[in-house]
């Protein structure tokens, strides 16, 4: 029962508190994709910790230690003597009931943002090659359209759209900074870290941490991709890029989206003006990525970055060590009972 409540105390906390606390960390901006990561991990670990919390219930952390004859024995010995209890079977089976729907929650919410993004792209990326021309030299599918825009689309067939109006407007260096930056989201398969966030967010919307994850991931990928675009292409070059299609790009009624990145993986397929109305929408992140373009911040040292590495396994490995903490102490001290 320790462990059941301490699993549920850290769920609580990291799920209520986690959001501020991760936000006061003025790190992340200089190491956006560790920091993507360490929200993932947070996130994740709270929902781990709540499934574990319900096994705990059910079936106590001691009987798993020792060899598989004595697993099998300890479960045995522990059931009976639970369910012999006044009251006992009605504990396990809440135990049982909150890892099932944690599970099951879990898997409803990836099979159904799964299966909704992968049928948007599919259709997006078609529409952008029927309707455009596929452009070699520029490495993108070329869309008439009067908005400049400059997206990918991930999936089965990633691709990278372009309008004609955006390369009306950029010049070659700026041209050339944004289409890295787009491929960046698809090299580094950003979409996917996209997915689990908003994934977590759908299991426990209810939580400040999995929506403080989404919300900064969809940031911080965009981060991710500028330095890895920069490897590339001139800093002040994408920096420019960004003023220009913003300035460019009216001001929707609609509330912010994504800017100038992976089309989203919800609601309807974006039209080939929608990223770019978004960036101006985003106009606040927009200046903080041209502000850190211009500014780049002094690396992270490496003892440093190694700290917050392991940060982001102890968040990923805390409710599995908290789950098994008998277990391990029992093991460690000889008490496994027998069958």
């Amino acid at each position: 029962m320790t462990v059941t409540v301490l699993l549920l105390a850290y769920a609580t906390a990291a799920g209520t508190l986690g959001a501020k606390l991760l936000a006061r960390a003025g790190w992340m901006a200089r190491a956006p994709l560790l920091a993507t990561l360490t929200y993932l991990a947070a996130a994740w670990s709270v929902v781990a910790a709540l499934g574990l919390a319900g096994l705990t219930l059910a079936v106590h952390a001691t009987a798993l230690g020792g060899a598989l004859s004595q697993l099998i024995g300890a479960c045995v010995l522990r059931l009976r003597a639970t369910y012999a209890t006044p009251g006992g079977a009605a504990v396990a089976e809440a135990g049982l009931l909150l890892s099932a729907a944690v599970v099951a929650r879990t898997a409803f919410s990836a099979t159904g943002h799964l299966r909704t993004a992968r049928r948007q792209a599919l259709r997006h990326a078609r529409t952008a090659r029927l309707v455009g021309r596929p452009d070699a030299t520029l490495g993108a599918v070329l869309v008439e359209h009067a908005q400049p825009a400059a997206y990918c689309v991930a999936g089965r067939h990633p691709t990278v759209i372009l309008t004609t109006a955006a390369r009306q407007i950029l010049h070659p260096a700026q041209l050339q900074a944004v289409l890295a930056h787009e491929r960046a989201h698809l090299a580094w398969h950003h979409h996917r870290l996209l997915a689990i966030a908003r994934i977590g967010r759908r299991v426990l919307p209810f939580l400040p941490l999995m929506r403080a994850a989404e919300i900064q991931v969809e940031r911080l990928v965009e981060l991710h991709a500028d330095d890895v675009a920069t490897h590339v292409a001139d800093p002040s070059a994408l920096a420019t890029a960004l003023v220009v299609l913003a300035a460019a790009s009216p001001v929707p009624a609609a509330g912010p989206a994504p800017a100038s990145g992976p089309a989203p993986a919800s609601g309807p397929a974006p039209t080939p003006a929608g990223p770019a109305a978004a960036l101006a929408a985003a106009a606040t992140d927009a200046v903080q990525r041209i502000h850190r373009l211009l500014h780049p911040a002094v690396p992270l040292a490496a003892p440093r970055r190694m700290l917050l590495r392991a940060l982001a396994v102890g968040f990923a490995l805390l409710p599995g060590l908290l789950a098994l903490a008998p277990a391990l102490l029992a093991l460690a001290l000889g008490r496994v009972p027998h069958a």
